[in-house]
C-alpha cells in the first residue's frame, strides 16, 4: 500500500511540475492535463506490474496463472501508444505554421515520468522531470534571446490592395519587379467605378516579414488600402 501510495503522490508531483510552465505560458495544455497524463500512466503501469493474477514457482520466476508467461510491460508498451491521440490533440495548424509541438512532446515526456513512478524508478522520475523543466525554461529563452536575433524567417504572405484603376498597371509591374520570389498576382473586379484591387501571394524573407512587406508597399503610390496575412498552403 505504501509503495503504491507513494507512485501515484510522486506521479502527481512531478506531473504538476512539469505541466506549470506549460500553464504560465498559457498552453493548450496545462496542469490538469499534464497530471493525469502523469497520473494515468503511473496508474497503467502498476497495474500492468502487479494488477493480474500470478504464482510463484519453484524457482521464485514469476509466470501468469493464464498463459504461463510474464510479460509485466504488455499494458505500460500501450501507454507509448495511447499517448500519441492526446498529444495530436494539442498540435495546431494555423496557414504554413504549425503550434503545439512542444506541448505535445511534454506530454509524451509526462507519460514516460508517470511510467518511472509505477516502476518505481523514482531517481530516473526526478531526474527526466527536472532535465524537461530547464529545457523549456533555457532553451525558449535562448531561442528569444539569441537564436530569434539571428535566424531569418520566410513566410508566405497573401498581400491585398486596393488602388485606383489608372495606377493597377504600374503597381503590378513594381512588385513583379521588386519581389521576384512572387508566387501569385492577380485583379479583382471591385464595386467601386474607379477603384481596383490587386491579390498577390509572396514569399518574404525577413525577421518580421509582415512589417518589411508593408514598408515596402507603402512606398508605392496610389494605393489606398493594404491589407497583409498569412497564406494558406
Amino acid at each position: 500500500m505504501l509503495h503504491y501510495t507513494l507512485s501515484l503522490v510522486s506521479a502527481v508531483i512531478l506531473g504538476f511540475a512539469l505541466g506549470l510552465e506549460r500553464e504560465l505560458t498559457n498552453k493548450q495544455a496545462g496542469l490538469r492535463t499534464h497530471i493525469f497524463v502523469c497520473l494515468g500512466s503511473c496508474v497503467f503501469t502498476l497495474l500492468s506490474i502487479y494488477g493480474f493474477p500470478t504464482f510463484a514457482t519453484g524457482d521464485n520466476v514469476i509466470i501468469d496463472q493464464a498463459t504461463g508467461v510474464r510479460d509485466t510491460a504488455r499494458l505500460a508498451a500501450q501507454i507509448v501508444t495511447g499517448i500519441g491521440f492526446i498529444g495530436a490533440g494539442t498540435v495546431m495548424k494555423n496557414g504554413s505554421s504549425v503550434h503545439g509541438l512542444t506541448t505535445a512532446a511534454t506530454l509524451w515526456i509526462a507519460a514516460g515520468i508517470g511510467m518511472a513512478c509505477g516502476a518505481g524508478k523514482y531517481e530516473i522520475a526526478i531526474i527526466s522531470t527536472v532535465l524537461s523543466v530547464l529545457v523549456l525554461i533555457c532553451i525558449k529563452w535562448i531561442e528569444n534571446n539569441i537564436l530569434s536575433k539571428r535566424k531569418i524567417k520566410n513566410k508566405r504572405l497573401r498581400l491585398s490592395l486596393k488602388c485606383e484603376k489608372c495606377n493597377v498597371y504600374d503597381i503590378q509591374n513594381y512588385i513583379l519587379k521588386e519581389f521576384p520570389n512572387l508566387n501569385e498576382i492577380k485583379n479583382v473586379d471591385s464595386d467601386a467605378e474607379h477603384e481596383a484591387k490587386i491579390v498577390a501571394v509572396v514569399n518574404v524573407k525577413d525577421n518580421n516579414p509582415v512589417q518589411f512587406l508593408y514598408k515596402e508597399i507603402e512606398k508605392i503610390n496610389g494605393i489606398k488600402t493594404i491589407s497583409i496575412r498569412e497564406a494558406d498552403e
